[in-house]
This record gives C-alpha cells, sequence and structure tokens, in this order.
C-alpha cells in the first residue's frame, strides 16, 4: 500500500517546482494518505483526493498552498545555480585548506617553544593568519547559505541538485573512515616508534612533520566535504538527515572501532611481526575492502543513487589499479647479480683486528701492517632491478676490479649505494641494493662501513630510514664480520654518525675515521639538500677533544659524508679565480646538468668547527658525479670521489673519466697520502 500510496502522491508533486516546504508538505499528505485510504484502490484515490487542492487539504495547509507550490515565478536558472554552487565550492575548499594549515602552525608554535627555538612566534603569527583567512572565507559561505534557505528550484536544477547531494553525501561518509583511520593509524605509528627506543628525539620530531600531512590530506577532505553537504542540504533535503546522521555515527564507531582493534593486536603480536609496515598496509587494505562493501550494500539506504559507473570512473579505477600494481611490482626484491656476486672470491688483505665498543658504538680496528689503506668508493646506485641488471654488474664489477687492484684494509663508501627512484631503475626497492652490496663485500672478506647519501631513503622508497637502519644493524659485523656499522648511535640528526678509531700495532691512536649523516632533503621544496646540523658537530668536536685528552697530543682525522660541504664551492672559485688561497692536487669538476658544486644552501659549522680544533686534514663526499677534484683550503684537504655510478645519471654509463675511487694510505704517524685511481687505469 505505502508504494501505491507514493506513486499516487508523485502524480501531483514530482513535477512541481522544488522547494523545503513541498519536501516537509509531501512527506505530511503520504503519511495522512496512509491513515485515510485503508485499503483503497488506486481510483478510489484519484476520486477522493484527484487534485493538488485536495491533497493539500488532506495535509492540513491553506487554500493557497496549492498554487504556492505550482508557482514558477523567481525560479532560478541551472546555470545560476551552478555558478553559485561554484563559488561556494571553491570557498569550502579555502577553508578545508586554510584550517589544516593552521593547525600545522600551531603544532609547530609547541614545538619551537619546547625547544626554544625563536621562530615560535613567526609559526603563531602564520598560524592566526590562516585561521583568520579561514574564518573570513566560513563567515562569507554561511551568509550565502542563509541567503538560499528557503529557495525554490525548477525541475531541471533540481534533479541537478539532487545529484549533487547525492555526490557528497557519500564522500562524506568515505572522508569520515578516511581520517578516523589516519588519525589512529598515524597516532599508533608514532607511538610505536617512540617506544620502540631505535630513533632519537630529533628523528622522531622530523618524522613526525613528515608524516604529519597522513593526518592533514584526510582532514582538509572532511572539513570539504562536511561544507558540501550543508550546501547541497541547504537546498535540497536529501538524503533524509537524520537517517544520513545516523550512518555516519555508525561510520565513526565502526572505523574508531576497528583501528583500536588493530592497534591492539600491533600491541600483542609486536614480537612476532616481522614488519609493522606491512601489518599496517594489509590492515588498511582490509579496512578498505569493508568500507567498500558498505558503499554497495548499506549505502544505498541514504542514496538516491548509490553507484553511478561512467567512462571516467572505470578510467580512474583502471589507472589506479595500474598505478598500485606497478608501485607493488617495483617494490619487490629482486636479486639478479647474486649468480655474479657469489662468484667472487676473497680479496687477499690485511688481518686487522676489529673491536666494537658495545657502550659507546665506536670501532677500533688496529692495523696489522705498518701502512693503512682505505679505498674511497661513492655513489655506486644500484637499482637492484630485472631492468637495472646490466648496470648494477657493470657498477659491482668496477668495485671487484678497485678493491682487488688496491687489496684495502677498509673500503668506505659514502653515500647513494642505491638508487630507488624508479625513473631509470623501474625501481623502489632499496633494500635489494643493500642486501647484495653486503653480500658481495662479505664474499670478498674485506671490512666496509657506509654513510648515507640522499637517494638512499628516497620517499617513494620501499623502506624508510628506520627499516633500512634495521637491515644494516642485521648485516653488521657481528654477522658479517665486514660491516663496521654501529649498533647504538649519538642523540644527534642523522640516519649515522659513527667513529672508527684507527690504531697501531702498539695500541697507540692514530687516526679517526669520522663517517657523518649530510642528510637528505630538508623538505622546502624539490631536491633542496639538507646539511650536517649544529648537534652532529657538536658530537663530532666532542669525539675529537676525548680522543686528544686520550693520546694527550692533537689526533688527526678524517671526515666522510655525501653532499660537499660550501667550502667545496668556496675552494673551486677559488681555483677558477686562480687564487694562491688553495692547493690543487688532482681531478677535475665537470658537473653541469645543476651547479659546478651541488651543496646545500643552508651552512654547516662542521668545517670552521675542524679548522678551529686543527684534527681533521682531510674531507671525502660524493653527490655530484662528474666531480673528482682534490683542493687544499685553509689547511684541509677537500676531496670530491670518484663516482661509480653506471644508472642514474643520463647518459652516465658511456662516460668513463670520472669513475674510480680513491686510495687513502695512513702511515703509522698519521700522515697520510692520497692517491686517485681512474678505473680506465687499471681495465684498460
Amino acid at each position: 500500500m505505502k508504494e501505491q500510496i507514493r506513486m499516487f502522491s508523485a502524480l501531483f508533486l514530482d513535477e512541481l517546482p522544488y522547494s523545503d516546504e513541498l519536501y516537509e508538505a509531501r512527506r505530511i499528505i503520504e503519511k495522512k494518505l496512509e491513515e485515510e485510504a485503508g485499503d483503497a484502490s488506486a481510483g478510489e484515490l484519484i476520486a477522493r483526493y484527484g487534485s493538488l487542492e485536495k491533497l493539500a487539504a488532506l495535509g492540513g495547509f491553506p487554500p493557497d498552498a496549492a498554487a504556492r507550490w505550482r508557482s514558477t515565478e523567481s525560479l532560478p536558472r541551472l546555470g545560476e545555480v551552478k555558478r553559485n554552487l561554484r563559488l561556494q565550492r571553491w570557498r569550502s575548499y579555502g577553508v578545508a585548506a586554510f584550517f589544516p594549515l593552521a593547525l600545522t602552525e600551531l603544532i609547530w608554535t609547541g614545538y619551537n617553544i619546547i625547544t626554544g627555538d625563536p621562530l615560535a612566534l613567526v609559526n603563531l603569527g602564520v598560524a592566526l593568519l590562516l585561521t583568520g583567512a579561514a574564518f573570513l572565507l566560513l563567515h562569507r559561505f554561511r551568509k550565502i547559505e542563509r541567503e538560499h534557505a528557503d529557495a525554490r528550484y525548477g525541475l531541471e536544477s533540481f534533479n541537478w541538485l539532487r545529484d549533487k547531494a547525492d555526490q557528497y553525501a557519500k564522500r562524506m561518509l568515505n572522508a569520515v573512515a578516511l581520517l578516523i583511520g589516519a588519525l589512529l593509524v598515524f597516532g599508533g605509528w608514532e607511538m610505536n616508534l617512540s617506544f620502540t627506543g631505535n630513533s632519537k628525539s630529533l628523528e622522531l620530531a622530523e618524522r613526525f612533520f613528515s608524516n604529519l600531512y597522513l593526518v592533514l590530506i584526510p582532514l582538509f577532505l572532511l572539513i570539504k566535504n562536511t561544507l558540501l553537504v550543508r550546501m547541497a542540504q541547504n537546498r535540497v533535503s536529501l538524503p533524509e538527515k537524520e537517517r544520513y546522521r545516523r550512518h555516519l555515527r555508525g561510520m565513526a564507531i565502526f572505523s574508531a572501532a576497528y583501528w583500536l582493534l588493530a592497534a591492539g593486536v600491533t600491541v600483542l603480536l609486536r614480537n612476532w611481526l616481522k614488519s609493522i609496515s606491512t601489518y599496517y598496509l594489509l590492515t588498511g587494505a582490509f579496512f578498505g575492502l569493508l568500507v567498500l562493501l558498505y558503499n554497495l550494500e548499506l549505502r544505498k539506504r541514504v542514496t538516491y543513487r548509490n553507484l553511478v559507473i561512467n567512462r571516467r570512473r572505470i578510467a580512474l579505477a583502471a589507472a589506479v589499479l595500474i598505478l598500485v600494481g606497478g608501485f607493488t611490482f617495483m617494490s619487490r626484491e629482486t636479486f639478479y647479480t647474486q649468480p655474479y656476486i657469489n662468484s667472487l672470491p676473497v680479496v687477499e688483505h690485511p688481518a686487522d683486528k676489529i673491536e666494537y665498543n658495545e657502550e659507546t658504538g665506536v670501532y677500533t680496528i688496529t692495523a696489522a701492517e705498518e701502512d693503512f689503506r682505505i679505498l674511497h668508493l661513492t655513489d655506486i646506485h644500484l637499482g637492484g632491478s630485472l631492468f637495472s641488471y646490466r648496470k648494477d654488474h657493470l657498477a659491482l664489477a668496477a668495485c671487484y676490479a678497485l678493491i682487488e687492484y688496491t687489496h684495502p684494509d677498509l673500503v668506505i663508501v659514502t653515500g647513494d649505494l642505491s638508487f630507488p627512484l624508479g625513473i631509470m631503475s623501474l625501481s623502489f626497492n632499496n633494500s635489494a641494493p643493500v642486501y647484495q652490496f653486503a653480500s658481495f663485500m662479505r664474499n670478498l672478506g674485506v671490512p666496509w662501513a657506509f654513510t648515507y647519501g640522499n637517494h638512499d631513503t628516497e620517499s617513494m622508497a620501499s623502506l624508510n630510514q628506520e627499516e633500512l637502519n634495521s637491515i644494516f644493524m642485521s648485516l653488521s659485523f657481528k654477522s658479517s664480520r665486514t660491516l663496521l656499522y654501529p649498533y647504538i648511535q649519538p642523540e644527534a640528526h642523522g640516519r649515522n654518525n659513527q667513529l672508527i678509531e684507527l690504531r697501531n700495532a702498539d695500541g697507540s691512536l692514530n687516526t679517526g675515521l669520522f663517517l657523518i649523516d649530510s642528510n637528505a632533503y630538508t623538505g622546502e621544496g624539490i631536491n633542496v639538500y639538507d646539511y650536517i646540523h649544529d648537534d652532529q658537530v657538536d658530537w663530532y668536536a666532542g669525539e675529537v677533544e676525548r680522543m686528544n685528552a686520550e693520546a694527550g697530543r692533537t689526533v688527526p682525522s678524517m671526515i666522510f659524508f655525501h653532499i660537499p660541504l660550501q667550502q667545496y664551492r668556496t675552494a673551486w672559485e677559488l681555483y677558477e679565480a686562480g687564487s694562491d688561497q688553495v692547493t690543487y692536487f688532482f681531478g677535475e669538476n665537470g658537473e653541469t646538468m645543476i651547479n659546478k658544486v651541488c651543496c646545500s644552501d643552508h651552512p654547516s659549522r662542521l668545517f670552521d668547527r675542524a679548522r678551529e680544533l686543527g684534527s681533521t686534514t682531510a674531507m671525502f663526499c660524493g653527490h655530484d658525479h662528474y666531480n673528482n677534484i682534490s683542493l687544499e683550503y685553509q689547511g684541509i684537504r677537500l676531496t670530491y670521489g670518484m663516482s661509480i655510478d653506471y644508472l642514474a645519471m643520463p647518459g652516465i654509463e658511456n662516460s668513463t673519466v670520472q669513475r674510480g675511487g680513491e686510495l687513502i694510505t695512513i702511515h703509522p704517524d698519521g700522515s697520510w697520502d692520497l692517491e686517485q685511481i681512474p678505473l680506465t687505469s687499471i681495465t684498460g
């Protein structure tokens, strides 16, 4: 009977201009018809209430109601309705963007107050400006909505508004699920990292702010969709508001319960979970599947048309599947170079004594012979994929040729061991290159150490810096007997800062080898390089002073890092100008793609502090693949390493003059010699 009554009312009401009054009137009239009609047939209903006037009277409306409902005066045209909603939509975007940005600045304010950073006042001022802008837009948005509170719409405009209301309502339900899931996952992930003890407080703070977008984007979507739903429902009362609110509450409760349960399982099983990030990826995929099932089955109770299939959506779904599938494929570990690695023999080298201090994280190497030989390699750039296999093989063969030629006591790699950008290698994987090179060095039997480069932990890489740090620890000296990677690290910026003490056969301290992380990117833009921070410099200075105090003299030291200091650029410019403030030893700067010297725009105190202490006599870096010059400036030798790269730079595979390494020979008195070894000089 209810269906007959709806069909009967539709005969008289469906073609009328829409208004909130008519929407409410229809609900009342249909209820009255149910009470009055009983088991009447359609013909009997028409006989009793066969006009709009009779239906209005049945609902208790005044005599002029029917005429008012029929009236088409002052109805806005569809183009005008679309234009008005477009402006309101842009205002909603502004409000939704400004509030999360203001929240970010407020969080920065709190953090800077805690750390004593004077930028706290600047952050607070920016937050207030953004909040003010958001409230101005919101005030204008609400004013327009009040003006349209009692608007009437023609059939064409109503149908368009109904579709929009449907669209925004569906997006709002998904936005609630997304935000609650993002908040709980983000919060749980940050707390897990904070309590594991594997990360330093500065790294935790940096990661918190760099990952905050995972919450800010869903927050933007929720605010935007909230405003759009209210905008649409202010014009047409669809979907039915109370029922829709119940669905919103249900989605919020379900999402919160699901992710709290997932977090609880993480706590219970954390010792058995091999990868928490993989666990959250799987639980997120399952959550998405449950939300999809809700969208298919339950959401239709509050929508006019639950799903709309069109070419654009099919294309979008196909694109997402291709991207997800492609990313998954490009993030896989592949070991195509392993047969070559397994074929390599042990390289004869001195049998030095290596010890590790569990309390300080310092490795000590006691030389078996008078001279200690270090081979410096940089920018190896392994892709770790089938696509990069040939170039990975060439890179490893080049490393083997240099190691076999020099027979070093130690190999130091100054960053960019891997290249997980997916551009030249078709891979985002940064674990396979690490495993491959560690296996390569373990087979050769030569000890090695490593500083991070900017490409080793790219944002798109399969492993973040904590996960990669765990891999390096698992491959370090206790298991491999070759990789000198510290199990504990100083409380300072950086993914790895370490000191290796070189001692003579009699136990006397010879040289300190500092491996310092030059960090990757500042996050201020694309390829804005980071620098060696003040707390890293303070750690370095403290270790120099400790060694000096132990030895009762100034102990020589060397520093290895990836991105050049600004003094590399200064020395180069002085050399180009013919200045006698620098001394030239060998090599050239052939970089042309970006700058001759691609250093950070942020100055580091490292060089000036090293000059003050008088301990460090040499610094080594990589990063600029075609630069290999060695200059002395203000008493410190600044040397670019010859790169190995066959992969990252376009056309570099066919270039040969820049490829090679440097052999550092340290004598018992701490003096040293440096020889540049082009690969062409030993392979022809």
